[in-house]
């Protein structure tokens, strides 16, 4: 540990959070805590399981806290956690969720989302070019509308979205078609013959136990599939894509470009 924190946390100490639940899987305190240790920033960063029954007790206090700086937000409160930011990026306001707050020099609580962000710019790092492609999206929940909403405007063609909850899907097509009208539908089964890249939103994978989100049977050749789950890297899913003869693009990816955002963001 001594390589990667901070000596002893003092007074002057800005304390950062990842809030969750579960938080075993989450991948940011270590990643962050090595920066804060290799740019010489006096903070920290730690892992922070909240109950849903306590959520707001627990974020409230963290907010109440005057050497707290800010948090960044993991499965299933994406959501929820907006209720609790005083001004919205345009992000959040039309994927309707957030995974990181701030406190401005104000004392405002700012919300923005980086999911989609930092999935995008993934992708175009490893050189896959998104305009004029059909992305099949499994999972319309937090990390799900906002990486539809950052595809949308990297300019894909169409977005089917393959969300259980139908109530839910409905509400995220909406919105997304006041920016970007009649290239968001609901996934039927012949989609999936169509489309160049499938990614993973869903927390389907965090165990090898989990069914597979995406039927990869009905892939076409060459089909990409993604993943946005960090842990483990290698999910059931990329293993069986991959096998069947699928690049594929972990969500490890998503997070390394998240960094220099979070990093802006959080003025580190």
């Amino acid at each position: 540990m001594s390589d990667v924190l901070i000596p002893s946390p003092t007074g002057n100490t800005r304390i950062f959070a990842v809030v969750g639940d579960p938080i075993k899987q989450v991948k940011a305190p270590q990643l962050l805590n090595k920066v804060f240790t290799e740019e010489g920033v006096d903070a920290v960063m730690i892992a922070v399981h909240a109950r849903p029954e306590q959520l707001a007790t627990v974020i409230r206090g963290l907010q109440a806290m005057e050497n707290f700086s800010g948090m960044l937000i993991t499965i299933p409160y994406k959501f929820a956690t907006c209720e609790f930011a005083d001004t919205l990026s345009l992000a959040v306001k039309v994927s309707g969720s957030t995974n990181a707050l701030r406190r401005n020099e104000h004392g405002v609580w700012e919300a923005d989302n980086f999911d989609g962000t930092g999935f995008v710019l993934g992708l175009q790092r490893k050189g896959y070019e998104l305009p004029g492609k059909r992305v099949l999206m499994a999972g319309g929940g937090g990390a799900g509308s906002s990486i539809a909403a950052a595809l949308l405007q990297a300019g894909i063609d169409r977005l089917y979205l393959q969300e259980p909850d139908t109530v839910k899907a409905l509400e995220l097509i909406a919105r997304l078609d006041q920016h970007w009208p009649g290239r968001c539908e609901v996934a039927q089964p012949a989609h999936l013959r169509s489309v160049d890249l499938a990614v993973n939103a869903t927390p389907l994978g965090l165990s090898d136990e989990d069914p597979l989100p995406i039927d990869l049977d009905n892939l076409s050749a060459g089909t990409r599939v993604a993943d946005i789950i960090m842990q483990p890297v290698e999910t059931r899913l990329l293993r069986e894509a991959q096998a069947a003869g699928h690049p594929v693009h972990p969500g490890s990816y998503m997070l390394n470009e998240q960094l220099g955002c979070y990093k802006t963001f959080f003025g580190i």
